[in-house]
């Protein structure tokens, strides 16, 4: 009788371990007794704190050398580094570092991310309308002659953050088909010539750039931007999203590798 009092006694005391483990919040998932216990006893370990990440905040890169806030602020932002943090000591004070992600790192992390929204303007498997434009250099452009080749659009203007925002990640995307003549990336810009020009001088955009496009957008009924679709081989969209989303150029690439 006593020893089952003592089991009893046993697994009610390892109960509220576990108990007060999911309080503390500490994130384990699976951890034996002695490990519970273990952890318990620690001095080291930090329970139920909150991380505020601000611009006093001591961030190093992976060589350990301190970087300012006004630099590890973008790169925080790029969302393409990971961030790691440990306590110093016993005090209140935080270390972060960051670590550049890589591209398998990157590109599995992208996939794990929700599709971005598809746009209201079209529907995939359909034909859109032909267009035919100059772009700001002067060449012509038109959608009849593309068939064949795959065919990504970008409808955007110069104050609209979001497309702002998504333009380095489809600069390397176009750049990484630079060498692909059966891929063609073609943006529409709402705004003239001359300011689309002198803003690509700070700011590039590796697509061609036609101006003046709000009669195109008008003409797929385009009103939210970015809006960004891809064509195939044969004309017809196979992905749309209106919106900016930081794994847009991921499903970007993945259709156009689908469609070849």
């Amino acid at each position: 009788m006593n020893a089952l009092l003592q089991n009893y006694r046993a697994k009610q005391a390892m109960n509220r371990v576990f108990i007060l483990l999911i309080i503390l919040n500490i994130g384990v998932s699976i951890v034996s007794n002695a490990q519970a216990l273990r952890l318990i006893s620690r001095k080291s370990i930090t329970l139920n704190r909150k991380i505020n990440l601000d611009s006093n905040s001591l961030v190093k890169d992976s060589t350990g050398r301190v970087i300012p806030y006004r630099e590890w602020s973008p790169i925080v932002a790029s969302r393409e580094y990971l961030m790691k943090y440990r306590m110093l000591g016993d005090s209140n004070h935080v270390e972060y570092t960051l670590y550049p992600f890589t591209e398998k790192q990157k590109e599995l992390r992208y996939s794990q991310m929700p599709k971005p929204a598809e746009s209201t303007f079209f529907k995939n498997g359909e034909d859109i309308s032909s267009f035919s434009a100059d772009d700001i250099n002067g060449n012509g452009v038109k959608l009849k002659k593309l068939r064949g080749k795959i065919v990504v659009l970008n409808f955007w203007f110069i104050g609209c953050q979001p497309c702002r925002l998504e333009m380095p990640e489809l600069n390397k995307l176009a750049l990484s088909y630079a060498d692909d003549p059966d891929v063609v990336f073609i943006a529409f810009g709402l705004d003239d010539s001359y300011d689309i020009k002198q803003f690509i001088k700070y700011s590039p955009f590796n697509y061609h750039i036609i101006d003046n496009s709000k009669p195109y957008a008008d003409l797929y009924r385009i009103n939210l931007y970015p809006t960004n679709v891809v064509l195939d081989k044969e004309g017809k969209v196979r992905f749309h999203s209106t919106g900016y989303a930081p794994n847009l150029a991921y499903w970007i690439k993945k259709t156009i590798n689908e469609s070849k």
